[in-house]
Formats: structure tokens, sequence, C-alpha cells
């Protein structure tokens, strides 16, 4: 079943490794075998991972993309090691992080990955509420 994929304006798609831009007009377009890819609006850049839970989805990112991701997995295993001390509530996510690689499913990992972020900047807002209170 093929998957289709709808670009905006000027909208980055990168397929296994190859960077494509779409024109000035939206457009559609059909993949019909298997591949790899990232829309643009799912990118994190080295430059914005700010935080623990974004450099992790950056190393995401390289193991989706990757041809041999066995490097950026032991990356990957280093960085939620580290965060696990800062953060034992990221244990559910890294958890889901691990079983979709484990499946193969690098896109299903960047999702969980993802999840992780968005929890993790909950937390910080949490704290900066409670440091305002006191």
């Amino acid at each position: 079943m093929p998957l289709r994929i709808s670009l905006k304006p000027f909208e980055r798609l990168i397929i296994n490794g190859a960077s494509i831009r779409n024109g000035s007009k939206a457009a559609d377009f059909l993949i019909e075998s298997h591949c790899k890819f990232i829309r643009e609006s799912e990118i994190i850049r080295d430059s914005e991972a700010d935080t623990p839970a974004k450099v992790i989805c950056v190393t995401l990112q390289v193991i989706h993309l990757a041809n041999d991701p066995t490097e950026a997995q032991g990356l990957l295993f280093a960085q939620a090691v580290e965060l696990l001390k800062a953060m034992p509530s990221a244990a559910t996510f890294l958890l889901k992080i691990q079983d979709a690689l484990a499946a193969g499913q690098t896109y299903v990992a960047l999702k969980a990955g993802k999840q992780l972020m968005y929890h993790e900047r909950d937390l910080m807002a949490a704290r900066k509420e409670d440091t305002r209170a006191a």
C-alpha cells in the first residue's frame, strides 16, 4: 500500500538520506516502495538540541536514517543512562523506544522520542512554576 505525502510550498523531505525540497506550490506524491523518510516539520537540528531528550531525538533521527545504526545505537544507550539518572520518570518512554528499536520500527521509536521530549518539557515547566511559587 503506497504512502501519500503532501508537501507544503518549499517544505523539505529527507528520503533515504536524500534531501528533497518542494517548489513554490503544494504537491502530493506517493511512495510506493519501502524507504526511510523524515519530514522537515519532524526534524530536530543539532543546534536545537538544548535538552537531554532533544539530544536523544536527534540520535533517533540518525538511527532512523542510517544504513548501519550500530554506532548511533551505542550512543543512544549512553544518553538514555544519563537521562535516567537525571529524570527517572523517563523510563517508560525509553522502554517504548527500546521496544520499537528491537522490533526494527525506527519511526515508532522516533515518535516515542518526541513523547519523551514533551514529557521533559512538561516537567521543566512544572519545576519553573514550583520555583515561582516558593
